[in-house]
């Protein structure tokens, strides 16, 4: 029976070849990155203007003027743009995005009245654009790192709003 060899076949590179290979963890690669979240929560509202009659909001409004409210499944993305760390080579740790996405908007949206329930959307019409107006206004000044760059609602999956913060798409 051949005896194994404990020497290093010359196929195999050494540990400081496949050491020097891989990136320094000081390397820091051109930007702007984009990354994105998505989240989900179900709510109720009923878009209503209460300044004009019952009339006029059917006819602008129609089914989604019904007083006894109506509900959607929402699809909140949100979107980051920055550089990636050199220390990490993130912009924002997606985990973190899901928690600020969560506390600003989901928990207090998810199974509610947006009309009714929600403290912050109190005296708003809660179409998805005013809807992603307001949800830039609580996720935006939360992002630790990079600038939030776009807010973008679905309210089904064919209708949803995009926001680009005050000061639009740049």
């Amino acid at each position: 029976m051949p005896v194994k060899s404990s020497r290093r076949s010359a196929r195999t590179p050494s540990v400081a070849k496949v050491a020097a290979a891989q990136p320094s963890p000081s390397l820091r690669l051109a930007g702007p990155v984009y990354i994105t979240r998505q989240v989900h929560f179900n709510a109720a509202h009923r878009l209503h203007n209460p300044a004009k009659s019952q009339a006029w909001n059917t006819k602008m409004y129609g089914l989604c003027t019904n007083p006894h409210w109506h509900g959607h499944n929402y699809v909140l993305e949100a979107t980051v743009a920055g550089h990636p760390s050199p220390e990490t080579g993130y912009i924002l740790d997606l985990g973190e995005l899901k928690r600020i996405l969560n506390d600003a908007v989901v928990t207090p949206c998810d199974h509610r009245n947006l009309n009714e329930e929600v403290p912050f959307l109190k005296g708003t019409n809660p179409s998805t654009e005013n809807l992603v107006i307001a949800f830039w206004n609580r996720i935006a000044p939360r992002i630790p790192a990079g600038k939030l760059y776009c807010i973008r609602l679905y309210e089904t999956p064919r209708n949803f709003a995009e926001y680009y913060g005050p000061e639009g798409r740049r």
